[in-house]
């Protein structure tokens, strides 16, 4: 099946697109939505401008609409641009979406694949969470924590890239504040830098931190693509 992805380069949406690529399907372009702002309960913030380089790298091209506010309305009708122009430009049949848990996310992008007689795939739905994240390491996906916003999270997970060791230590934490370790109720967000779609590796060049004692965020200023000269 062709399909569309809702893409936020973080480490759901890339796998997600992933998975649907090793189903069989092909992923013949990236829907990206600036949200308005942080606030938003929809979409994904942090570094989304940088997704331009995770999309040359793995050679799909990129739809990109920015929102107006963090209207959910507004929110709908600017996705529901991007579907559009999809189905325009490469006929998909469906949307691949990297939800896990978010009942208010999948009910919203049902609702407007419906409107649009697509089909949703969603391989990350429900998935186990330890597991999952085991599964993205041996899958050789490397990303970093671009925010964190839960008790147990400090401003040392800023910017890290997850590996087995940061992997303990996450389930270790998870144990004693109870949050989700897939970071699904918004505990943290990430964002990838390499990965088995990607030609060439992200290069973070210049970065900037931001720690509040509680919330925190890691904002990437400058990036670019390995060469592999």
């Amino acid at each position: 099946m062709k399909l569309a992805a809702l893409f936020s380069g973080g480490k759901d949406s890339t796998y997600a697109i992933f998975l649907a690529k090793k189903l069989g399907h092909s992923v013949d372009v990236l829907l990206t939505l600036y949200p308005y702002s942080d606030e938003s309960h929809l979409l994904h913030y942090p570094n989304i401008s940088f997704t331009s380089l995770q999309s040359e790298s793995m050679k799909i091209p990129q739809l990109i609409e920015k929102t107006t506010s963090n209207n959910s309305e507004n929110e709908y009708e600017k996705l529901n641009n991007l579907i559009t122009l999809a189905k325009e430009n490469y006929s998909i049949e469906g949307i691949v979406h990297g939800g896990i848990l978010s009942e208010y996310q999948k009910d919203n992008f049902s609702l407007i694949c419906e409107k649009n007689q697509l089909k949703i795939i969603s391989p990350l739905w429900n998935k186990e969470p330890k597991s999952y994240m085991k599964e993205l390491l041996n899958e050789n996906f490397e990303y970093i924590i671009s925010t964190v916003s839960s008790a147990g999270l400090n401003d040392s997970w800023l910017g890290r890239i997850i590996d087995k060791n940061g992997l303990d230590e996450l389930q270790k934490l998870q144990k004693k504040f109870r949050f989700n370790l897939n970071f699904e109720g918004g505990e943290a967000e990430t964002f990838v830098t390499n990965c088995p779609l990607f030609e060439k590796r992200l290069l973070i060049q210049d970065s900037t931190t931001e720690w509040d004692g509680y919330r925190g965020r890691f904002e990437i200023l400058e990036a670019k693509l390995k060469d592999n000269a």
